[in-house]
């Protein structure tokens, strides 16, 4: 079964300010819950994010086991969407599209994750025991990063 996780909160910043910060993976780290152990391993200059950007990460969603997770991003549309999908990792689907509208506050960030997992009835008992909430868990802290991030440079 394809499950999705949409989430909108309003950047208190420019276009350009946002899509800096969301198109770099660095930032990824920053906005993941620490106990995930979440790290960048592909070695990326400080680029802007292309079509076909592959990105190898680890994260231990569980119980501290790290998971190597590779992720490509299969569609830019420069200061307004970019979309990454997983090529390896723990989800028998992961699409995750990020849209980011220009409005009189500064940007509106919309995240739309399409995800399914491995398993059939096994991966269904798993989402609804477990990673229905760590996936709200891992968004929740994510706001609340972002919240405190992007007021500090509110205008």
């Amino acid at each position: 079964m394809i499950y999705q996780l949409k989430r909108e909160q309003q950047l208190y910043c420019d276009i350009q300010t946002a899509w800096d910060f969301f198109s770099s993976p660095h930032n990824l780290s920053r906005i993941t819950p620490k106990e995930m152990d979440f790290v960048v391993l592909s070695d990326l200059p400080e680029e802007d994010i292309y079509k076909g950007m592959i990105i190898d990460y680890t994260v231990s969603p569980v119980l501290g086991i790290p998971l190597k997770w590779r992720t490509q991003i299969t569609a830019v549309n420069y200061q307004k969407s970019f979309t990454d999908f997983q090529k390896k990792g723990p989800y028998k689907l992961w699409r995750h599209h990020h849209e980011f509208i220009p409005n009189q506050n500064g940007v509106l960030m919309v995240d739309t994750v399409d995800y399914e997992l491995p398993f059939g009835i096994i991966g269904k008992m798993v989402h609804s025991l477990m990673v229905k909430k760590k996936l709200k868990h891992i968004f929740d802290h994510r706001y609340q990063v972002l919240e405190a991030l992007f007021k500090l440079i509110k205008h």
